[in-house]
Order: structure tokens, then sequence, then C-alpha cells
């Protein structure tokens, strides 16, 4: 079977995935958007509440500003055959003291090689926060998010470290103005290149 033919039925099991069932809040709603011919992969860290009421990513404040970091508009945001969304946990973790929950652990061992495998046309992806990033970038590559988002230019090739688009994010942009100076530019830059034809 082709990847093309393989993968709507991976979408279909992911979507159906019910593993966590028992440690969720709500009933599991697992939140993905892909096709083969995607050109840029958003990994995130887990849907929080508005996105597990729409079932759309980043349908929420935080994706309205990583949409203004990116330079991406809503309708090529939600395209599929340009733009594939593939949380660290797919599904909503709940809420705890400080915000959301960690993403669930089990999501990303179970499903992210077999989606990654599917996707032959990715050029950039785009780890968004501190799951994505552990999981994704080397070893030892940074002591913590704020390095490992200052030192972009280092990381493997095709792989741009970005921090959550939290409302905090606004805080943590004001700490260190190199983002918005340094950083976006070349995100932007760096996505129009991939989704390009």
């Amino acid at each position: 079977m082709s990847l093309a033919t393989d993968l709507p039925d991976l979408l279909t099991a992911i979507r159906a995935c019910r593993l966590c069932e028992d440690r969720l809040p709500h009933a599991p709603r697992p939140v993905v958007q892909a096709a083969p011919s995607a050109r840029l992969l958003i990994i995130g860290q887990a849907p929080g509440s508005k996105v597990h009421a729409s079932g759309h990513a980043f349908d929420d404040d935080s994706g309205d500003r990583l949409r203004d970091w990116t330079g991406i508009d809503s309708a090529t945001f939600y395209d599929p055959a340009l733009i594939a969304h593939m949380p660290t946990g797919f599904c909503y973790p709940g809420k705890g003291k400080g915000g959301d929950l960690p993403p669930q652990p089990a999501c990303a061992p179970l499903w992210h090689a077999r989606l990654l495998a599917a996707l032959p046309g990715l050029r950039l992806t785009l780890l968004v926060g501190q799951y994505a990033q552990k999981r994704y970038l080397p070893r030892g590559f940074a002591p913590n998010l704020t390095e490992a988002v200052h030192r972009w230019r280092d990381a493997p090739e095709g792989l741009f470290p970005l921090p959550h688009p939290a409302w905090r994010s606004r805080m943590w942009m004001a700490r260190n103005p190199w983002f918005e100076a340094e950083v976006l530019p070349d995100l932007r830059e760096r996505v129009r290149h991939a989704l390009r034809g």
C-alpha cells in the first residue's frame, strides 16, 4: 500500500484511540491533521479545553498567537495538504494547578513514528513548547526552553524550536526581546520557504 492509502487508515485509528481513556477528565477526542503532501509539521503540547471542544488544533488564543508568529493565515493553517498537526499528546489532558496538565505520555510513542513515516513531503517541523522539544531535539541540546529557542539556528536541519504561544508567552517575549527581533523574522521566512510550491 502507498503512504497516501495508509494515512487515512492511520488517522482513523488515531482519532478512535482510547488508550488513555481512564486517565482523562473527558471522553477522548484525539486532535490530528495530516496529508501526505503536507510540507510543514507543527508538533505542539496537547489540546486545550477549547481545542477539545472544537476538534481543531490551536483553535484558541494560543493559535492566534502562533499564526501571528508564523505569518500563516487561518485557511492555510487548517489545510492538511500543506500543514500537519501532531501534538505530543493527542487528547486534552485536563487542568492542573498551574494550567493544563502535561500530555499523556503514551501518545507519542504509539503514534508519532507511524505518522511521520506517512508524511514524506515535510520540509520544516515546528517544535512548539518543552514537550515537543524534549522529544525531538538531541539530548543535551539546551538546559531549558529559553535556551533551546535561543539556539534555534543550531537545531538539527528541519527543526525549529518555539515557546508555547500561551498567554504567558507575552511576558516571556518581554523578557527575551531577541525572540521577536531575530527569531520571528527567520521563522516566517522558513515557513514561507517550506510552504512554497
